[in-house]
C-alpha cells in the first residue's frame, strides 16, 4: 500500500528552524551607576525541560560550582496533529522543474497540512534575566511569525511556515530551604503550521505539449452537437537544429518585404523563417522570390546582408523547445457536426 522509500526531513527542518529563531538572544547586566558589566549570549538546547531541571537540582549547594548555568533556553517538539482547516484535494498534483536538471519535470501530490506543537522554556535564577529574554521574543509574534523552510529540495519547494504563540505560563520554585537553588521558568507554547509531501516522481513524459478544446452548441453536452475544436501546440521562436535551409541572394533593409533567396524549393506559404534575430512568415513564394511578413513574434525588424543563412522554424524545432524558453502557439481549427467529445485518456473521440 505505502509507496517506495522517501524522506524529505520535513519534521527535522521545522525543529531546526524553530530553534534557530531563538539562538541569538542576549542579556545584559549593569551596575548601580548604569554601566554595563556583562553581555551574555543565552544558550539554547533541544531537550525536555525535566532533564535541565534535574541537572539544576543535582547540585543544590550554592557554595559550590553549579552543574548547569542559568539563564538558558530549552525547547522540544511536543506533538503532531492534522489540520483539517487547510485540507486540499487528496488527488490533485502539481509539477515543478527539477532544480538540478531544468530539462526534467517532477510530479508530486499536493501537500498534507499538519500542525507541530513546540514548547520553549526560559529558565533563570533572576527575574530580570527572564524578563529580558521574554521581551526579546514577544514583539515578533502577533500572534504568529513566519519562517521560510526549504521543505522539498528535489522540487525547490520553499514555503513560509507560520509559527503561532499560543500561551505563556510562569512558575517559581521559591519555596524550600536556603540550600535549595531557586529557578524561575517561563513556558511558551507554539504551533507551527507546516505541510508534508509525498514521494516526488520524475514526470518529464507527462509535460503537456498539446491542448484540445471542443465547443458545443449548448451547455447540455450530452444532447448538443460538437461545433468546433481548437488544437493548440507550442511553436518554436528560435532555430534549434541549425537547418540552414537557404540563404539571402541580396542585401535587404528594414523596409523590404520582397526579396530573393538562393533556393526556395524547401519553402512554402505560411512557413516561419528566421534571418539573424528576426522572425518572418512567408506570405507567398514565386520561384526564388519570397514575400514575407516582417518582425513576427515581436522580433526586431533589421537589415540583413547577402549570404545570411535562412533557417526554417518547423515541427523539428517545436520538439526541441526547452522548459524556460519563450514560445508561441500553433493553432488548428476543425469543424464537426456530431455529439462526440475527445477523451485524453483514450486519445480519441468517443
Amino acid at each position: 500500500m505505502i509507496s517506495n522509500y522517501f524522506y524529505h526531513e520535513i519534521i527535522r527542518k521545522n525543529v531546526i528552524g524553530f530553534g534557530t529563531l531563538f539562538n541569538n538572544i542576549y542579556i545584559k547586566h549593569k551596575d548601580s551607576a548604569g554601566n554595563q558589566k556583562s553581555d551574555l549570549l543565552v544558550p539554547i538546547a533541544y531537550g525536555p525541560i525535566q532533564k535541565f531541571l534535574a541537572r539544576i537540582e543535582q547540585q543544590p549547594d550554592l557554595a559550590k560550582k553549579q552543574s548547569i548555568s542559568l539563564p538558558r533556553l530549552s525547547f522540544e517538539m511536543k506533538g503532531i496533529s492534522y489540520d483539517g482547516s487547510r485540507k486540499g484535494s487528496p488527488i490533485q498534483t502539481f509539477k515543478a522543474v527539477n532544480p538540478s536538471d531544468n530539462t526534467k519535470i517532477n510530479k508530486v501530490f499536493m501537500p498534507v497540512p499538519y500542525n507541530l506543537s513546540f514548547e520553549l522554556n526560559i529558565i533563570s535564577k533572576i527575574q530580570d534575566d527572564a524578563l529580558q529574554i521574554l521581551e526579546q521574543i514577544l514583539p515578533f509574534f502577533q500572534p504568529s511569525f513566519a519562517i521560510t523552510i526549504d521543505l522539498v529540495e528535489s522540487i525547490g519547494e520553499k514555503k513560509d511556515t507560520p509559527i503561532f504563540l499560543n500561551s505563556i505560563s510562569m512558575s517559581d520554585n521559591y519555596e524550600g530551604d536556603y540550600g535549595e537553588r531557586r529557578y524561575l521558568m517561563y513556558t511558551l507554547s507554539f504551533t507551527a503550521k507546516t505541510n508534508f509531501f509525498g514521494p516526488v516522481v520524475d514526470n518529464t513524459s507527462a509535460l503537456i505539449k498539446k491542448v484540445k478544446v471542443d465547443y458545443f452548441s449548448s451547455t447540455d453536452i450530452k444532447n448538443a452537437k460538437r461545433e468546433v475544436r481548437y488544437t493548440i501546440t507550442p511553436r518554436a521562436l528560435n532555430d534549434y537544429n541549425n537547418d540552414n535551409t537557404t540563404s539571402l541572394a541580396e542585401d535587404i533593409d528594414n523596409k523590404v518585404t520582397k526579396f530573393d533567396v538562393n533556393d526556395a524549393t524547401a519553402l512554402s506559404k505560411d512557413v516561419y523563417i528566421k534571418i539573424g534575430d528576426e522572425n518572418m512568415q512567408i506570405k507567398s513564394v514565386d520561384g526564388n522570390t519570397l514575400t514575407v511578413y516582417r518582425g513576427i513574434d515581436n522580433s526586431v525588424v533589421s537589415s540583413h546582408d547577402i549570404g545570411t543563412s535562412i533557417d526554417v522554424l518547423n515541427v523539428l524545432d517545436d520538439a526541441l523547445i526547452e522548459l524556460d524558453d519563450d514560445f508561441g502557439f500553433n493553432s488548428d481549427v476543425e469543424f464537426f457536426g456530431d455529439f462526440k467529445t475527445y477523451s485524453p485518456t483514450l486519445g480519441q473521440d468517443v
